[in-house]
């Protein structure tokens, strides 16, 4: 049995026995002592394993007594360690992790100046560019704000310029309407022509029957005919529908210029305000509250889109009044404008059907030519197709015969290689020229589809040069005279 060494206090529990003899045990060679010890860790990391000293000891083993050997077999309790070992024998750590953990300690020291160095060197810099950056953006905002200023003034003097005209322009036509209401005069106006052309027009075909300048200026020459008086109150009761929208016009100007001046005020307020004025404070949560219902852009557009706005229901009262004042001046000569006018639109639109129907009997020409080559192309692909089968059935034969090499013969070669991506090759040959034949097969349909279009377009422009050519150029050969027109007979 061997012990690890003892301390003067321990305890055993077994007696202490004593020998007949009296002379101590012959002195055993001194203990050989070796360094065994932990590597040093910093506080914080756990130990792999508990530290136990390293100095072993060996005891004598105990000599039995000579009259009774069975009564003698305890063996002797350990000799006590000097007080003056105890210490070396129970060191728990070397120079060497002396050394090691003042190192240590010393670096650590080193690196927490180094660190806090740095951290105070990039705490500066940081203090540094943040005011920068905070004085840039305060000025940058104040040149927003001074911008913004710029940017309102300039609209609310279009929004001022535009509704001083507005309001002029409501005077105008307030005039022309009390000017309408009147002026009554009769007029005796042949609206029969008209009318048959407008009836025989309705009996276009398809896409033909389209409102074009012919019917605009058929319905304005009837329109035209129809009553002097009847003329004078409808334009009177237009003349007040577009007044009301000239008022909602101007009701929106002048609240886009309201608008405007208490929003110039505010940010006239802001851009005077600097980090020494008094009416500064703190307003939390104010960055995370966002009631704007509008972007730049939007905001430019609004006004713009009321600025426009006005600007059409001027144009719009400025046709009105030349309108009035045209019929005011001479009823029969623009009787005889309109007259004229809608037999240029028929010349005009018999011109572009029939330039019309040219073109499309052109494209049927180049229609058929194309459905035949078409054609031909189909049948080719079909014989490529074809073609490519028996390449495919060899290089597929040549794969199934080869599967039946014995043994290690079935080899996976280059010809096998070979072999295998002239199959897929072959194969995706034939996929494409198949979606290809698919394709012109589509394209065919198309063809014929569009050929069939093309004759009845040009059945409906027939019908349609028929109606504007012969029956209603027929019927306006003549048109009554001034005299007539003006009553004296």
């Amino acid at each position: 049995m061997e012990f690890l060494g003892t301390t003067q206090t321990a305890n055993y529990c077994s007696p202490r026995k004593t020998c007949d003899y009296t002379a101590l045990p012959p002195a055993v060679p001194a203990p050989e002592i070796q360094e065994c010890y932990q590597p040093y860790y910093l506080p914080g990391y756990r130990y792999l394993h508990s530290w136990r000293p390293s100095l072993f000891y060996k005891i004598s083993n105990t000599q039995t007594c000579q009259d009774d050997q069975a009564t003698c077999r305890s063996a002797l309790r350990p000799p006590t360690i000097l007080p003056a070992l105890r210490s070396a024998l129970f060191c728990r750590y070397s120079p060497h992790d002396w050394d090691q953990s003042n190192q240590l300690q010393i670096r650590g020291a080193e690196a927490s100046r180094l660190w806090a160095g740095r951290l105070m060197g990039d705490s500066m810099r940081l203090m540094q560019d943040k005011d920068q950056l905070t004085q840039q953006m305060q000025q940058g905002t104040c040149r927003n704000l001074s911008q913004r200023l710029s940017d309102i003034g300039f609209w609310k003097s279009e929004l001022g310029y535009e509704l001083e005209r507005l309001l002029n322009e409501n005077c105008s036509m307030d005039t022309v309407k009390k000017r309408l209401e009147c002026a009554a005069e009769e007029a005796n106006c042949p609206l029969q022509v008209a009318l048959e052309c407008l009836y025989q027009r309705e009996k276009r075909i398809g896409i033909d029957l389209v409102h074009d300048n012919v019917e605009k200026n058929l319905i304005q020459e009837v329109d035209l005919l129809k009553c002097c008086q009847e003329q004078m109150r409808k334009l009177a009761q237009r003349i007040e529908i577009q007044m009301r929208d000239n008022r909602d016009a101007q009701h929106a100007l002048e609240r886009d210029l309201g608008d405007k001046n208490s929003a110039q005020f505010i940010d006239e307020k802001c851009f005077n305000l600097r980090n020494t004025s008094d009416c500064i404070s703190f307003f939390h949560g104010m960055e995370k509250v966002d009631g704007t219902v509008s972007v730049p852009e939007t905001w430019a557009k609004f006004s713009n889109d009321n600025i426009r706005h006005s600007q059409n229901m001027r144009a719009n009262s400025i046709r009105l009044r030349e309108e009035a004042e045209n019929l005011f001046e001479n009823l029969s000569n623009q009787m005889w404008k309109q007259f004229t006018n809608t037999n240029l639109a028929f010349k005009a639109r018999i011109s572009e059907v029939m330039d019309v129907k040219n073109k499309l009997q052109t494209q049927l020409a180049k229609t058929l030519q194309e459905i035949f080559q078409t054609e031909n192309t189909i049948m080719l692909l079909e014989r490529s197709i074809m073609a490519k089968e028996c390449p495919l059935k060899v290089a597929q034969t040549r794969l199934e015969c080869r599967t039946r090499r014995p043994n290690v013969e079935l080899c996976r070669d280059i010809p096998q290689f070979k072999l295998v991506n002239e199959v897929f090759t072959i194969d995706d040959t034939l996929q494409t020229l198949k979606l290809r034949l698919r394709e012109t097969q589509d394209t065919l349909q198309l063809l014929v589809m569009t050929k069939c279009r093309l004759e009845h377009e040009l059945a409906i422009k027939a019908n349609t040069l028929c109606i504007d050519k012969e029956k209603c150029m027929g019927m306006r050969k003549t048109f009554p005279s001034t005299p007539r027109l003006v009553g004296y007979t």
